[in-house]
């Protein structure tokens, strides 16, 4: 089955044969089998890729904290960083995972995209926690660049604040909400990443 990946891809080319085959009013068949078969030919090879990295990183990540998953194209380590209540200040112990990770991406997959998630527990304002996450995520990158010599042009850091649906032990902060304070490392090969903005400061998250 064609991926969502390659089914984005496919329209713009089918569109493209259509303008070029214009002045007959039809596509050749023998042209659209080739652009098919050359997007099929594509998204098999992503896919092998993808599941090249994730074994890769299962491996190499068994010693950390890390869950690793491959969905919807891309490879999540989850997760890779954990914060003190109310601080953006990257540990030392979460450093020698992002050391690896960094070595691995530009060992083997330097034309990657990844996202920087992150990520506040619920105590404080939503405002307030939008914000600290985008330091965390930034934190992050900003590591994998300057010390990981990670492309900043291939990394995004994004917040999810306090977002319900991404909190690992919901509802808890403080003492017992560390594992909601965290940022998160996505691998996208497709390129294709959203995340929440951020707004102004009230109280702790």
């Amino acid at each position: 089955m064609i991926s969502s990946t390659m089914r984005k891809v496919s329209v713009p080319l089918f569109f493209a044969a259509v303008t070029l085959g214009g002045c007959t009013h039809y596509v050749k068949q023998a042209d659209f089998d080739s652009a098919i078969a050359e997007l099929r030919a594509n998204d098999q090879k992503q896919q092998q890729q993808l599941d090249s990295l994730t074994q890769e990183m299962q491996q190499r990540f068994a010693k950390y904290d890390a869950q690793i998953a491959e969905m919807g194209g891309r490879v999540r380590v989850d997760t890779a960083a954990h914060f003190a209540f109310n601080d953006a200040t990257l540990r030392d112990q979460d450093k020698p995972l992002l050391d690896d990770f960094a070595k691995v991406i530009s060992s083997h997959y330097p034309g990657a995209t990844v996202t920087v998630e992150g990520f506040a527990d619920p105590a404080g304002s939503r405002h307030y926690n939008q914000r600290l996450g985008a330091r965390r995520a930034a934190a992050v990158r900003d590591y994998l660049v300057n010390t990981g010599g990670l492309s900043a042009d291939r990394l995004r850091a994004v917040s999810y604040g306090e977002d319900i649906n991404r909190q690992v032990d919901k509802g808890q902060s403080r003492e017992s909400g560390m594992p909601n304070r965290r940022v998160t490392l996505v691998v996208d090969f497709a390129g294709d990443a959203s995340g929440a903005g951020t707004t102004t400061p009230a109280s702790a998250g």
